[in-house]
């Protein structure tokens, strides 16, 4: 599967007013996921494919309160906890769109965040999932039904203009499940660790960073 983001620069940043606390709230809202439209990526989301993964998303994370989003580009589909800097209240069907609303946390990433809005910082919202494409005879790229949302929004920068879409990072690379525990990991990394057979502990550590060193050079 691949590691695919889509990045959307039309959202409002939005501060209220907490009664109980005396502080300010932060949210940042607007079109976090576009279905049954060709991105400038060059990709595709039939909505069918959108409404059966939201549904599992709200399901499983936001009405549980884990709808967790980080701030920058991640490399990969694992949530990192550590970066985690807002959580996802929302995310409700508009048309072919939908639209999520995040509330910004009071975690280190998230204080970031809260101080580039008060600035007036320019910031987005980026989709991360993992999925399987298809080219079509136009030559557009259909995400398909097996897609997965790591998260309906990270927040990221505006580097240029307004709706602008940017690549994910690390779409070239193939990503597998770990069914046990349900981490992703690099397909390259785990064949070359698979590759090293019976060994002993030490030459074990040294194939596991030469295979490391070896999927960094891939980025």
């Amino acid at each position: 599967m691949k590691l695919i983001a889509e990045s959307n620069f039309d959202c409002s940043l939005i501060t209220e007013a907490n009664k109980e606390t005396g502080k300010k709230d932060y949210f940042i809202e607007g079109i976090f996921l576009q279905g049954d439209i060709t991105n400038r990526n060059g990709r595709m989301y039939p909505g069918s494919t959108l409404d059966k993964e939201v549904a599992r998303y709200n399901e499983e994370f936001i009405k549980s309160n884990r709808a967790y989003g980080e701030l920058g580009h991640p490399d990969g589909p694992t949530i990192n906890l550590e970066r985690v800097s807002h959580m996802i209240k929302s995310l409700t069907k508009e048309g072919s769109n939908y639209v999520g609303k995040a509330k910004i946390m009071d975690t280190p990433y998230g204080k970031i965040v809260k101080s580039l809005i008060d600035e007036g910082a320019q910031l987005g919202v980026s989709s991360r999932g993992m999925g399987t494409l298809k080219q079509t005879a136009e030559g557009i790229n259909e995400v398909q039904g097996d897609f997965l949302l790591a998260t309906a929004g990270d927040i990221v920068a505006d580097p240029s203009a307004p709706n602008a879409f940017v690549n994910g990072v690390m779409e070239n690379v193939e990503w597998i499940r770990d069914a046990a525990t349900g981490n992703w990991q690099a397909q390259k990394v785990i064949e070359q660790i698979q590759s090293a057979g019976k060994i002993n502990y030490r030459e074990l550590q040294e194939n596991k960073i030469a295979a490391f060193a070896a999927f960094l050079n891939t980025l």
